[in-house]
């Protein structure tokens, strides 16, 4: 039927011998996926020691939660988890 078409074969086809290359491989690479960069990683020295609590409960549920930002609702209730009311 069809003329002038190869099917492939071992011989006339050049395969890579690894297909896919798995760059997620999370073993091989050096540092952990779970290592987060923080940009503020050490803000809390300068701050009254209320607020740097309060900074690492805020980071602490930002790596709990894996969200870089929260809203004004989860910070409300990690300050009441520091047993802040109004």
């Amino acid at each position: 039927m069809s003329q002038g078409l190869e099917t492939p074969t071992e011989s006339n086809v050049d395969l890579p011998t690894e297909a896919f290359v798995e760059r997620r491989n999370y073993a091989v690479q050096h540092r952990s996926p779970i290592c987060e960069r923080r940009q503020f990683a050490n803000s809390h020295e300068e701050l009254s020691p209320d607020a740097a609590e309060l900074g690492q409960a805020v980071d602490e549920y930002k790596l709990h939660h894996r969200r870089r930002f929260i809203t004004h609702e989860e910070t409300l209730r990690i300050i009441k988890s520091l047993g802040y009311h109004k």
